[in-house]
């Protein structure tokens, strides 16, 4: 994909220097089932032990039947309970605290969730506000019982006044009137999503601190969604992370890859230590809707 802007102003915009595109024949089914396959294997468990599978994607090709009994199916979860969670880039976020509760009710011994974008499938090249942000990818964790609590209560929300803000659009009902001229298509109001992620989302992120029982000083890892390096700046000031807290900085190798941002970062934090095994991290996830959600979680 040829971008149309030069390198000097995505970085100084972003933080972005590369990012990941799916092969043309690759959906993003096809990744969501590589992750979780991954998790699967590394957790040790077999996939039959799943009780329950969630997917977080806003690019599925399907508006039914959902994502997630496909992909249920295909790494052989055949007959759990598995929904689609189209909560954009929050949807991770919202993903773990719903498989925290499950497990806590007793409803299922392990949770599969899954953050999963192909997000070259909803913009043009030539976009200059929008496809120099996005890269496709997907992450997958799997949750399961602890004898100490290893994920903290859920912040979480919505501000459904500010829809305009990011999304894609129109509508399916409008393509039909007009398949030629009516292509769904990814739109942001850049500033907008900016301002309101460097105010409100401090604050959220705050709360999720206070409503584990920690400081800030006792993380291990900061791990935001993948938006901009600008907000994550911005919110490490706000929050005061202390120095020896690892921040992570995905984007500027995969950029922002939506509901999938979170898990692959908290991937490389483990897979190169940059945080301990144990360690707690403060994650959060925010974006279309206006959507949120963050919790504090132990890393594996």
């Amino acid at each position: 994909m040829k971008i149309d802007s030069n390198n000097e102003w995505i970085v100084e915009r972003s933080g972005i220097q590369e990012r990941r595109y799916a092969a043309e024949d690759e959906s993003v089914l096809d990744m969501a089932v590589k992750a979780a396959k991954i998790a699967v294997e590394r957790a040790g468990i077999d996939p039959s032990e799943i009780g329950v599978l969630l997917l977080a994607s806003c690019t599925y090709p399907y508006l039914t039947p959902s994502a997630a009994v496909q992909v249920a199916a295909q790494i052989g979860a055949v007959g759990i309970p598995a929904t689609d969670i189209s909560s954009a880039c929050a949807g991770f976020c919202y993903g773990v605290g719903m498989a925290s509760d499950i497990i806590r009710s007793g409803n299922a011994k392990y949770a599969l969730v899954i953050g999963a974008e192909k997000l070259t499938d909803w913009f043009l090249d030539d976009d200059r506000s929008i496809a120099f942000l996005f890269g496709d990818g997907a992450g997958a964790v799997i949750i399961g019982p602890s004898d100490t609590p290893g994920i903290g209560p859920t912040v979480w929300g919505s501000d459904g006044t500010q829809t305009a803000a990011l999304g894609i659009a129109p509508s399916f009902i409008e393509q039909r009137k007009d398949p030629a001229n009516n292509v769904p298509m990814l739109y942001m109001q850049g500033q907008t999503v900016f301002r309101w992620a460097i105010t409100e989302m401090a604050r959220v992120a705050k709360e999720a601190v206070d409503a584990a029982g920690i400081t800030v000083d006792q993380l291990d890892a900061f791990i935001p969604h993948q938006a901009n390096n600008r907000i994550t700046d911005a919110l490490v000031r706000s929050l005061k992370i202390p120095e020896h807290v690892h921040v992570s900085r995905d984007i500027v190798t995969s950029g922002n890859t939506s509901a999938a941002s979170i898990p692959i970062a908290m991937s490389r934090v483990v897979s190169e230590g940059s945080a301990p095994s144990g360690g707690l991290a403060l994650i959060i996830g925010f974006g279309a809707g206006l959507a949120y959600a963050a919790q504090v979680v132990t890393l594996p």
